[in-house]
């Protein structure tokens, strides 16, 4: 599946983005959005993507030849298989742009209409404002905290559990 938005393009991520997709999972405000842990060799990237299953989506986003962002869907099996995890980063300098919603809204369309998923869940840092406001305009809801979820920059953070059912 592709789509384009403005002067970007969505499409499906391959092998060969490997490279570029290192640089982008590595930028600090990516980074600090993720689990991701500082100097992680590009390679892992790589490894990442030779790994992904039926069970994954990874999508990216293009900007004149140039990926700006990253998103994806990681399908549940056996009797969670309604439900997956979903993901998504936006390159530091290309922020507020309309990428992340329209990586988030091609997510949702594939998982409603083409896989039959109807739980998307996910995570996010409590002090996300831009990507917290996004989820709840895309019908995602506040299901909980964990607290101290994950060491970021030298200290514990919360994170919301948010999730979408799609009735």
């Amino acid at each position: 599946m592709t789509a384009s938005s403005n002067a970007f393009h969505i499409r499906a991520a391959s092998v060969a983005d490997w490279e570029a997709l290192a640089v982008l999972r590595d930028l600090p405000g990516v980074r600090s959005g993720t689990l991701r842990l500082p100097f992680a060799p590009p390679e892992q990237t790589r490894r990442w993507l030779e790994g992904l299953t039926e069970n994954d989506l990874i999508i990216v986003a293009e900007l004149e030849g140039r990926i700006v962002g990253l998103a994806g869907l990681h399908r549940h099996k056996g009797r969670r298989q309604h439900a997956a995890d979903l993901g998504m980063s936006v390159h530091d300098d290309y922020r507020r742009r309309g990428i992340g919603k329209a990586l988030l809204e091609a997510l949702i369309e594939t998982a409603d209409r083409w896989l039959g998923i109807s739980r998307l869940e996910l995570t996010v840092f409590t002090d996300n404002e831009a990507a917290i406001g996004l989820y709840r305009n895309a019908g995602f809801v506040t299901e909980g905290i964990l607290k101290s979820y994950a060491l970021r920059d030298g200290a514990y953070a919360d994170v919301f559990a948010m999730a979408r059912l799609r009735a």
